[in-house]
């Protein structure tokens, strides 16, 4: 593997951690919990300038997941899976745009996260165990932190790099 993919997984990969305990740290709570909105999701915009987000953000959440006393365990498992099912659709749907914005890539974190992370809590908050209605309530919940993160600071995040051309700087074949 090439040394700038590895460094800018690694980096990814930090920053995912670092940027998630801290919220938990101003916020506790918010990173975990059935209604959640991890700011360090909107990270996963980096999917659509370099394939290196895949695995640097799956890493990322992996480390935060296992690191975290009040995480679930199958979080470790399941969270991690949801992360690179999305940032790999992401690096897919990169040049689908609207308004020059990837809006359909911005939407796989919701789209991913909802099922897994949703069928989990429900395994786990459940009384008698997984049933359809905590299911939906908790798909909805997830889908809804994840699309407000990335369509409101994922957006924002893409037109600052895009606007001072520093994917192209940061993530262009020829650096």
């Amino acid at each position: 593997m090439k040394t700038k993919y590895l460094a800018q997984g690694g980096i990814l990969a930090a920053l995912y951690v670092v940027l998630t305990y801290a919220q938990n740290l101003l916020w506790p709570n918010s990173t975990s919990m059935a209604i959640q909105m991890r700011l360090s999701e909107a990270l996963c915009i980096f999917a659509c300038f370099t394939p290196a987000a895949i695995p640097g953000l799956t890493l990322g959440c992996l480390l935060y997941n296992v690191s975290w006393s009040q995480s679930l365990p199958l979080d470790w498992l399941v969270g991690s899976l949801a992360t690179c099912l999305a940032t790999a659709c992401m690096w897919g749907l990169r040049k689908v745009k609207i308004a020059k914005c990837p809006f359909l890539a911005l939407l796989m974190p919701a789209v991913w996260n909802a099922p897994l992370v949703g069928w989990e809590l429900a395994v786990y908050l459940g009384e008698s165990g997984f049933t359809w209605p905590v299911f939906g309530l908790n798909a909805l919940y997830v889908f809804l932190g994840e699309a407000i993160v990335l369509l409101v600071l994922g957006t924002l995040l893409y037109y600052a790099l895009t606007a001072r051309k520093l994917d192209q700087r940061l993530f262009s074949a020829k650096n």
